[in-house]
């Protein structure tokens, strides 16, 4: 149909009304991956337990879910800290992040993909650079106890597993945070004639990227735990080891009611992350040591020998 945008179009043009009107964080990443420290005795379910505040946080840059409808132009979190801890067979992940009001329908997510088959962030849907694979989402809400333990593979297949393995508890406070993050914006470019500029091969508009570091206080934090064990005997949950780099995102839904009565962000319309990773530290090997002074009492036994033999006149 003449005047009809291609699908790649679109989410330029999209991708581009987000940036201009939001702004999508990007943030100094010093690292992509959540080290989860090994600890003695029970991995802590509550966010306010002394043990988080000795753990360091890596931080991630949230962005509006743009990937299917109903999407969202704007959402409240921007950023998110995350901290996590196991001990061998247990683990916790605690997730940190400003929301200024605490509300019924406020809630987050962790996602990790089931398997060896590499799965998009967006519910394992199949997209053109990824085949699509099964994912195992966690999922808390404010006025719900626990957690869901949940599977999917594509929009729209998300369902509540038989089997649940995990645990989640949120704490909200009203205490005075800053959040800091760098906002990249996509400028529309011009041409020498102050028209709009496309890319000659796919017609597509053309931007330019302007970034600035942003940062604002913020009153109000949410805490929010996930535990689970490291392996289940559910086939739809994600398996974990020590020492490797799984791929871990994010997903988080600001509950605010509206004057319209709608919810400010529910369902597809939430903050996101992509794909990142975390890393189990394994127990040390002290196998390695002992090998080590083993090696050294037979080289000490060794020269004993020889300067013995010496010393006796004896041919070595």
């Amino acid at each position: 149909m003449a005047g009809t945008l291609s699908g790649h179009a679109r989410m330029a043009v999209l991708a581009a009304t987000v940036a201009a009107l939001w702004g999508t964080p990007v943030l100094a990443q010093e690292t992509v991956v959540v080290r989860v420290k090994l600890i003695q005795g029970e991995v802590p379910t509550d966010p306010l337990a002394p043990i988080w505040n000795t753990i360091p946080a890596t931080e991630f840059p949230m962005s509006p879910q743009v990937h299917w409808p109903k999407r969202i132009l704007q959402v409240t979190v921007k950023s998110i800290k995350v901290r996590g801890v196991h001990n061998t067979k247990q683990f916790a992940f605690m997730l940190e992040y400003a929301d200024p009001t605490q509300d019924p329908a406020d809630a987050a997510a962790l996602e990790f993909m089931v398997g060896d088959k590499k799965a998009h962030f967006a519910h394992g849907q199949p997209m053109a650079q990824v085949e699509g694979g099964p994912v195992n989402i966690w999922y808390w809400r404010n006025d719900t106890p626990g957690a869901a333990d949940m599977n999917a593979q594509g929009f729209g297949t998300l369902k509540k597993q038989a089997q649940q393995d995990v645990q989640a508890k949120g704490v909200w406070k009203d205490e005075r945070t800053k959040v800091r993050f760098k906002e990249r914006k996509l400028i529309p470019r011009k041409d020498a004639k102050g028209e709009p500029a496309k890319d000659p091969k796919t017609g597509d508009p053309l931007f330019d990227e302007e970034t600035k570091v942003v940062e604002q206080d913020v009153t109000g934090v949410w805490r929010v735990v996930f535990t689970r064990a490291l392996t289940t005997t559910d086939p739809n949950d994600a398996q974990f080891q020590l020492g490797t780099f799984p791929n871990i995102a994010f997903a988080v839904w600001d509950g605010r009611k509206l004057e319209s009565g709608d919810l400010k962000e529910s369902g597809s319309q939430k903050a996101v992350t992509s794909w990142w990773y975390f890393n189990a530290e394994p127990p040390t090997n002290y196998s390695i040591y002992l090998y080590g002074l083993i090696a050294v009492v037979v080289a000490a036994g060794v020269e004993y020998v020889i300067i013995r033999k010496v010393k006796k006149g004896q041919p070595l």
